[in-house]
């Protein structure tokens, strides 16, 4: 079984190089992207998994706001709290994530501003 969803990009605050004057303010930028993930993820038709299966495969494409270059192991960092959220309306445990095949960043010159996110299991 599949599962496609299209999520927000992460904010530019979320990123590991980002600097921040106070902790909280990070903290309160996780939680804010971590709702608004879920949410996103609900209202695309995820839900609570019946019986949870031990692994599941997840892949990452992401597709940027605009044309500048991307660290790819940045981008998978700063998705962190979004991830989190779909694993909350998956009623998952996140350490149950597989990347599989390796996460992408979209082919240069496609823009968009958001994450496609697949995650399967065997049925």
């Amino acid at each position: 079984m599949a599962l496609r969803l299209i999520l927000p990009w992460p904010p530019a605050e979320l990123s590991p190089n980002a600097r921040h004057a106070h902790w909280a303010s990070l903290a309160r930028s996780k939680k804010r992207f971590r709702a608004a993930c879920a949410w996103t993820a609900r209202m695309q038709g995820a839900a609570r998994l019946a019986g949870p299966p031990e692994a599941l495969a997840l892949h990452l494409r992401f597709v940027p706001p605009d044309r500048r270059r991307r660290d790819l192991d940045n981008c998978i960092a700063a998705m962190k709290s979004g991830l989190d959220g779909l694993a909350d309306v998956l009623g998952v445990d996140d350490s149950r994530w597989r990347m599989t095949p390796p996460p992408e960043m979209a082919p240069a010159g496609e823009i968009g501003g958001f994450v496609c996110v697949e995650v399967s299991w065997p049925a």
